[in-house]
């Protein structure tokens, strides 16, 4: 691709974000409730069933990702894996969303484990072959950005719909099957415009180091190191807004009925920011501006433990607010994981941008997972029980978690990426080395 892509091969890339993301909610928050209350599956046994199957994801993240990379073929080292990964991922989300009369454990047990395999094979090989349609510094953001505005107009879609169906009379089934259909129906269009409009290049790197020094390339790239350090601390202090939104907004707030309209401002306020912040990643660099994005929320969540019952205009207002710095915090990490790349292509590792996204995939995961470790035990070591009529004290645990923590949380996070060493200059340092480097067989790339 050329270092300045045009906005068609642009949307080409980040179309597929849409339709992944349509179903992220949903198996995240939709799917536990829905097999619970309308299949009569006991709520712990579904709750073991999709942490197995989490764990599964977890562990797929490196294995696909090193598949990406050291096993090449004829048409190349990322598209094959997503074209075969697309159809396990459509027929596992459609059992999982569309199940028939009668289901076991079984079958929630399978179809997730095959929804989440198929999600991997297209996802990972996805973001590993953004990271490599530019080596310009700056044109990287804008890969990410395209990409990332896609997957919140996807998650606002999975917010909306099944919203509007129960609006309409009708129940959670309806909405999780219509889900699964625009899913299906779209994924396939988005990926064949994706491979026939966005160039899988070839890089210009030796074939991937084998694994022993692979693994000391890793352990020895300290700017990685940083940001994976950072990345997982700040996926932290998102992942406990994310889990204690609907708890704060209906028995803090009361606008348990308004949880619908505070999600889509959320979502439509980062997307209408991202271009801002764009412009302002070129003017002072990706890391000083995702500093100034976690700066920005800290200050907006620290006027939340001051609101109260009926106070959902003010809460309206914050949440346009923080949503501001959402899809500054998908995109410019991601474009700076790209970067983190090039500092082990240009110290001899060969282009493993499947591992190294293998690997933050893991550490998104493990964040969220440890938010909620963190955050529901410590709710309920405060007295605060769901349906029940709960205590001040409880109360303001809920809204101390929900928006102080992460403040907190994200203000110790800015000092480690202010200085972040990895800046444009010796970014383009790094890929005249990479060019510079003599090719070493290994087949497509």
């Amino acid at each position: 691709m050329a270092e300045s892509a045009r906005p068609a091969t642009l949307l080409a890339y980040g179309l597929p974000g849409l339709p992944l993301a349509i179903v992220g909610l949903p198996l995240y928050i939709y799917i536990p409730a829905f097999y619970h209350e309308s299949l009569g599956l006991s709520l712990a046994l579904v709750g073991v069933i999709l942490l197995a199957a989490r764990i599964w994801d977890v562990v797929t993240d490196p294995l696909v990702g090193v598949l990406a990379d050291y096993r090449p073929t004829r048409w190349g080292r990322r598209k094959p894996w997503m074209v075969f990964g697309a159809p396990l991922f459509m027929v596992g989300v459609w059992f999982l969303m569309v199940p028939p009369e009668g289901v076991s454990v079984f079958h929630l047990l399978f179809w997730s484990l095959l929804a989440y395999l198929g999600w991997t094979l297209v996802q990972l090989p996805y973001l590993a072959l953004g990271a490599e349609l530019s080596g310009d510094y700056h044109q990287r953001s804008r890969v990410t950005v395209y990409r990332e505005a896609f997957v919140v107009l996807g998650t606002l879609l999975a917010v909306i719909l099944p919203a509007a169906v129960e609006v309409a009379g009708m129940s959670r089934d309806t909405g999780l099957w219509l889900l699964a259909l625009i899913m299906v129906c779209l994924l396939p269009l988005a990926l064949g415009l994706f491979i026939w409009r966005v160039p899988e290049p070839r890089l210009s790197t030796s074939r991937p180091a084998p694994w022993r020094q692979g693994i000391r390339l890793l352990i020895e790239n300290r700017p990685f190191r940083r940001l994976l350090a950072a990345y997982l601390v700040n996926g932290v202090a998102n992942g406990l807004p994310a889990t204690l939104f609907i708890l704060y907004a209906t028995y803090v707030l009361g606008a348990d009925e308004r949880v619908g309209l505070l999600l889509i401002a959320y979502f439509l306020s980062a997307v209408a920011a991202l271009p801002l912040w764009l412009r302002l990643a070129k003017r002072l660099g990706k890391h000083r501006v995702w500093c100034l994005s976690m700066a920005w929320a800290a200050f907006i969540f620290a006027f939340v433990p001051f609101l109260g019952e009926g106070d959902f205009l003010p809460f309206l207002f914050i949440t346009i607010l923080t949503g501001f710095s959402l899809g500054v915090d998908q995109a410019i990490p991601a474009s700076m994981q790209a970067d983190v790349v090039d500092e082990d292509s240009a110290a001899g590792g060969g282009g493993r941008a499947g591992v190294y996204f293998g690997l933050w995939n893991m550490a998104t995961k493990l964040a969220w997972a440890l938010a909620a470790g963190i955050a529901l035990p410590l709710l309920a070591l405060s007295g605060f029980e769901a349906g029940a009529d709960n205590s001040e004290r409880a109360l303001l645990t809920l809204a101390l978690l929900y928006a102080a923590a992460p403040a907190a949380i994200k203000l110790l996070v800015i000092p480690l990426v202010w200085h972040f060493p990895l800046d444009a200059d010796r970014q383009a340092e790094l890929r005249a080395a990479i060019t510079a480097q003599p090719e070493k067989g290994g087949g497509p790339r």
